[in-house]
């Protein structure tokens, strides 16, 4: 039997089998493409237009840009992302990397002590800023509980304190996250090759020697991914802040999510909102362009 005559015999089961994940997968590219992507230019359009409390196409070019530029409360949350951004990424990486080499050591009870950790990050910052707006609360948190217990002279007003709310968030933040960057550097310590931990105690490395040169410098890629995502968590940060200081006092621990959804939905200058939220954009793409760009550049090489 030739070729074509098989080819011609197909059935219009065989059709639908090769058409059907296009058909499944359709719906979700459609909304993806739409939703999100569709979404993103329109945003950009809108920072180009004078629109208020309705989106508006009057054309007035970087105008919501300047004015943004000019708006103290946009340079105050930019210096509050990158304060809260720098110490949540570098505390969190520090906190987590640290459990997962305890972890690694196959201690007792690991699975209690690793879902312990983890549990943080299954609540959402709205549950995490509400439990420790309470905690550091001075009138009733952990302020007034140890004055209570006599410690007179103890002081954590970091709440209401405009110079010091921003490390509440870092607190909060870290709390969270913390566990999962553990789980990630776990994973990525179990995979490594047990063979080379031992030729090196063979040769004399101590323990803390044999993670700081060999182990952890072979997880790399994992440290950029942990990276990444600790990132962009900061740089979308708004239901943490809204639930545990919505930006106060004053606006002293708002950050570029809290001011773009505070200028688009409450004062009506959607314009000036969509500005930031294009800048914020431009923010996580300064990183993740980067990030992929070295790793296809490294699978090239390979």
């Amino acid at each position: 039997m030739s070729v074509t005559t098989v080819i011609g015999k197909a059935s219009p089961f065989d059709a639908l089998q090769r058409w059907l994940p296009k058909l499944v997968l359709a719906p979700t590219m459609l909304v993806v493409l739409v939703g999100f992507y569709g979404y993103i230019l329109w945003t950009a359009v809108l920072s180009f237009t004078n629109s208020s409390f309705m989106p508006s196409y009057k054309w007035v070019g970087l105008q919501q840009y300047v004015r943004l530029l000019d708006n103290d409360r946009w340079w105050v949350a930019s210096k509050n992302l990158m304060v809260f951004g720098g110490m949540f990424i570098a505390i969190s990486l520090v906190i987590g990397v640290l459990l997962a080499v305890l972890l690694d050591q196959r201690i007792r009870r690991e699975g209690v002590i690793r879902t312990i950790y983890l549990y943080p990050m299954a609540l959402s910052m709205i549950v995490t800023g509400t439990a420790w707006k309470w905690l550091l609360n001075p009138g009733l948190g952990l302020d007034k509980l140890l004055r209570d217990w006599g410690w007179e002279g103890f002081r954590l007003d970091w709440l209401v304190d405009p110079d010091r709310v921003v490390y509440c968030l870092v607190i909060a933040a870290v709390w969270q996250a913390s566990g999962f960057v553990m789980a990630l550097f776990l994973a990525g310590l179990r995979s490594v090759d047990q063979s080379i931990i031992r030729a090196a105690q063979v040769d004399g490395a101590s323990l803390p020697t044999i993670y700081l040169r060999i182990v952890l410098p072979s997880l790399r890629p994992v440290f950029f991914s942990a990276v990444m995502i600790l990132a962009h968590i900061a740089i979308k940060s708004f239901d943490l802040v809204a639930a545990m200081t919505a930006g106060g006092p004053g606006y002293a621990s708002d950050l570029p999510a809290m001011f773009m959804y505070n200028f688009t939905f409450s004062r009506g200058q959607m314009g000036i909102g969509s500005a930031s939220a294009m800048l914020m954009l431009g923010a996580i793409l300064a990183i993740l362009v980067p990030y992929l760009y070295s790793e296809l550049r490294g699978k090239r090489h390979d």
